[in-house]
């Protein structure tokens, strides 16, 4: 586990792999997933790399493992899923398995193609059965009682025959019988009609039972028809519509002793494909069972062959065409652990000659790498879902961890329903091994995947709700509240006080509706309440009042402690990168501008909530006037928080309005200086280390390290060329862009935080309204229907709650706990401008059978 709040050092390495051993290396950094590769051969097209041809191979063998998983599930057999991932596979076994897969698909595909005729053709012979147990009941015609006509050969020329023609010609009477979809019927015998004139008689019934259709296999309901018919002429078109029309035509019987015939030879061949069927589809399960033993782990060793290759496609030949180089990004702290992969692929080949590798130097910015755990892992991918942080700055995810669920809290105080939040994350987090909750639909894996942030967004719900004293919208009273009601009544105190004080009698108390508690009056308020907000203001008509109050400082208070904590880190990130003139002429300037305003409005909160007591409150001066006349210098006096109010603004408006023109101007002399510096002084500075030479800054440091290493002797060329490259325009509109951005951002992100005090205001709105819609009119029937109709209205009550205040609200102080990080707290020092460190790790391969896997 490496440090959250910076990224780990990285350097380029290069790898010299044996032609012999570069795949068994491979296989060996894929396992432990140390590196991350460089395309050396982005110029060449993927269809011309060395390796193109094992790629395909590995296609065609993913080709036909996502074959036989179809055929598997097919048959209904469970794909049994290892939990130890297998090593990719040996070369020499390379061609033992795809000459076993290629068998195999053979022997399937043809045992298959087998089944498929075989239930073809007793799908057929059932259907053959049905129609003639149908047209058994059209025409009953017996060998003794059947006309014979004298057969003459038929008149192509003439087309329309009459009945009494055919009689006289002796035409031959003929039959055609089948089976035809129902939706066809009404289109087929209008297609009869017109196109034989007439000339056919033709008999439906519908079958009792849906029969499965032998071309399609899809069950449908199916019609028997007859067809009688004279003349071998209208006989061919009858039989081309019944092709037309998809129908499955067969053989009627002229006699009833052929009809028993056919009958007893059907049900004999019936019987005997049912038999040759079984015994096929046993043999074909027998078959699949065997391979889905095996389909797992052939299915992982093939995506890890495939992406070996991949890798290899990626890699340049040596001259000699003997050695294949690799560059690789790694962290510096798994150097020793890439060599150790290196020796154990060079030995697993048996290779005489061992790979090796060399750290090249570069001036290239690496990829960041941040190690997370489960726990970790969510808040680091809210903060990469704003943009991956450049190359070792300060990483926010370390601080957001409790900040993010802080907020989300102040937000959604509520002590039940962060309970049950709670409660939610951490069954989550207590099953967080059963295959299930991995292999669930795509919300409930959100919410899997988010389980630690769910956890301590609930225990910090439950936090602010003890604070807010606010439980499903009601107070607890666990500590005793801190006012006293009694001492109010004039009774409790000596008559001599009554004409100083406002108290009660019985008069007051029967004539007023609304009755209000004194501070002042001794013995009414007797101390604050241990934890949190007293429960008697749950009770108070200004209850709305007072919280607003105190939840609108706390948002502001909040506020500018979070940005200021963000300006702060900034300076570690100018320390880290040895620029430490962005720390007296960004970074102060910065927190000079944001504390001498609303820094100072902090401490007139505080000073105010210090000093001003019950008695002395209505004389104490409001906050947000003297904050305004800090800036407007009103004619005449105001009595102020304290003495000397007067010079203290003015020394902060004074340093305040030093500060911007120190922000705006400030760093772009500097460099200007430090650029020219170089030529018209002979100064010595302190030098700075470079990650990336591609902005103006940078390009004037690269002159000051020139100077402090004493290189005076600079080629007149090179010299021109930093020349040119150094613009001190756009190094003026770029910090002057950033000051403006910053000293409007103060006060527009001030005000944003008070989205804590609104949505908190909302949520606990809300919960009171449906707490008075719900439960307090079901707690409010008499007892003899109440118990019946408690049980609904709970119901209703633990729905409504779970699906708006929960889920509903829960989102909505998610999403704008996200945006406070992301604009108001990250742009203060986070730049996010880097590129994701992504190994080459078999773990990141998916081990799922799905019918699209593969290996990008």
């Amino acid at each position: 586990m490496g440090s959250l709040f910076r990224s780990e050092t990285m350097c380029l390495a290069q790898l010299f792999l044996q032609s012999g051993t570069a795949y068994e290396c491979l296989s060996a950094l894929g396992e432990k997933g140390l590196v991350q590769f460089r395309d050396l051969n982005q110029n060449i097209s993927s269809f011309q790399r060395k390796f193109v041809g094992e790629v395909k191979r590995c296609e065609e063998l993913e080709r036909i493992l996502v074959y036989l998983v179809q055929e598997i599930n097919r048959a209904d057999i469970p794909l049994p899923e290892g939990e130890a991932s297998p090593p990719a596979p040996p070369l020499k076994q390379v061609l033992e398995m795809q000459e076993q897969l290629q068998k195999l698909e053979v022997e399937l595909r043809e045992v298959t193609k087998n089944k498929e005729k075989l239930r073809k053709n007793l799908l057929e012979l059932i259907e053959y059965t049905h129609m003639l147990r149908v047209t058994k009941t059209f025409v009953k015609r017996n060998v003794e009682f059947e006309p014979t006509y004298e057969e003459f050969p038929s008149l192509e020329s003439d087309s329309l025959l009459d009945y009494s023609c055919m009689q006289r010609l002796g035409a031959k009477l003929g039959f055609v019988s089948g089976l035809i979809n129902q939706g066809k019927v009404e289109a087929f015998e209008k297609m009869l009609w017109r196109v034989c004139k007439g000339y056919t008689i033709v008999s439906y019934a519908e079958l009792d039972e849906s029969l499965e259709d032998p071309e399609t296999g899809e069950v449908i309901k199916w019609y028997v028809f007859l067809i009688s018919f004279w003349g071998e002429q209208i006989g061919h078109k009858v039989k081309k519509i019944c092709d037309c029309y998809h129908c499955h035509v067969y053989p009627y019987p002229n006699t009833a002793e052929e009809r028993r015939e056919i009958q007893e030879g059907l049900n004999t061949r019936i019987q005997d494909l049912y038999t040759v069927l079984h015994k096929t589809e046993d043999y074909l399960r027998q078959v699949l069972c065997k391979a889905a033993e095996s389909v797992y782990s052939r299915v992982i060793q093939v995506k890890k062959m495939k992406a070996i290759y991949h890798m290899l496609n990626m890699c340049s030949f040596d001259v000699t065409n003997k050695c294949l180089i690799a560059e690789v990004w790694c962290p510096e702290a798994d150097l020793q652990d890439l060599r150790w992969a290196l020796e154990e692929g060079s030995r697993e080949s048996g290779a005489t000659i061992p790979s090796f590798m060399n750290i090249i130097p570069t001036k290239e910015t690496p990829p960041t790498r941040i190690r997370t755990n489960k726990f970790t892992e969510g808040f680091q991918n809210i903060v990469d879902a704003y943009g991956v942080g450049s190359y070792r700055e300060v990483n926010p995810a370390l601080f957001t961890i409790i900040t993010f669920p802080f907020l989300f809290a102040v937000m959604f105080g509520d002590f039940g329903h962060g309970f049950v939040m709670f409660l939610f994350a951490l069954l989550l987090v207590l099953n967080e091994n059963h295959p299930r909750l991995n292999q669930s639909q795509e919300i409930m894996r959100m919410f899997f995947n988010g389980r630690y942030i769910l956890l301590l967004m609930g225990l910090f719900s439950v936090y602010t709700g003890l604070i807010y004293n606010d439980c499903f919208s009601k107070s607890v009273n666990l500590f005793g509240s801190g006012w006293n009601v009694s001492a109010m009544y004039s009774s409790s105190h000596p008559p001599a006080e009554h004409k100083k004080m406002v108290l009660w009698n019985d008069s007051v108390v029967r004539h007023n509706s609304i009755l209000q508690l004194d501070p002042s009056v001794p013995g009414v308020f007797r101390g604050p309440y241990p934890l949190g907000i007293d429960p008697i203001w749950n009770l108070a008509t200004n209850r709305l009042t007072f919280l607003n109050s105190f939840k609108m400082k706390m948002s502001v208070i909040l506020g500018i402690i979070h940005m200021t904590f963000g300006v702060i880190l900034g300076i570690f990130n100018h320390l880290h990168f040895r620029k430490k003139f962005n720390i007296y002429l960004v970074s102060i300037p910065e927190l000079l501008f944001m504390l001498c305003i609303f820094g100072y409005l902090i401490f007139m909160i505080f000073y105010k909530w210090l000093v001003f007591s019950a008695e002395t409150s209505r004389v104490a001066p409001s906050i947000l006037i003297e904050f305004i006349n800090m800036f407007l210098f009103p004619a005449s006096k105001t009595n102020g928080l304290y003495t000397g109010q007067e010079y203290v603004q003015r020394v902060l408006l004074v340093v305040t309005a030093l500060s911007v023109p120190v922000l705006f101007l400030g760093k772009p002399l500097f460099l200007l200086w430090l650029h020219n510096g170089r030529s018209c002084f002979g100064v010595n500075r302190s030098g700075y280390t470079l990650i990336r030479k591609d902005s103006e800054e940078e390009v004037s440091l690269l002159g000051s390290q020139d100077v402090e290493e004493g290189n005076h002797q600079v080629e007149d060329g090179c010299r021109e060329m930093a020349c040119e490259e150094f613009n001190f325009g756009e190094i003026l509109m770029t910090q002057v862009i950033h000051s403006i951005e910053y000293c409007l951002g103060c006060i527009s992100n001030t005000a944003s935080y008070l989205r804590l005090w609104a949505l908190s205001l909302a949520h606990a709105q809300l919960s009171d309204v449906l707490w008075a819609m719900l439960m307090r009119v079901g707690l409010r029937v008499d007892t003899t229907y109440g118990v019946l109709l408690l049980l609904p209205v709970i119901a209703l009550f633990a729905v409504l709650t779970i699906f708006i205040l929960l889920i509903m609200e829960g989102l909505s102080a998610f999403l704008h706990a996200i945006r406070l990080h992301w604009v108001e707290f990250q742009n203060k020092f986070y730049v996010g401008a880097g590129t994701k460190f992504v190994p080459f790790s078999f773990s990141l391969l998916s081990s799922k059978f799905n019918n699209d896997d593969s290996v990008a």
